[in-house]
């Protein structure tokens, strides 16, 4: 590996939520989080949401997250 090449590798996620897209975006994030490390970015791609008896029931956002990965030397 050259010295002071960043290699950065993206992950695509969708979140959920009954609150709100934010929070959806939230959730993708915290569990990415649980297991990815050195997260950079997050890019929202779309919104979706569930529908029950007229009535959003699901929040949901598809996201890209961008996380640096890190390698032994």
């Amino acid at each position: 590996m050259v010295k002071g090449v960043t290699v950065v590798k993206i992950i695509e996620l969708i979140g959920s939520s009954p609150k709100g897209w934010e929070e959806a975006v939230k959730d993708a994030l915290n569990e990415a989080s649980k297991t990815v490390r050195n997260i950079k970015g997050i890019d929202v791609i779309k919104y979706t949401a569930k529908v029950d008896n007229n009535k959003i029931t699901e929040y949901r956002a598809v996201v890209k997250i961008a996380f640096v990965v890190k390698r032994e030397e």
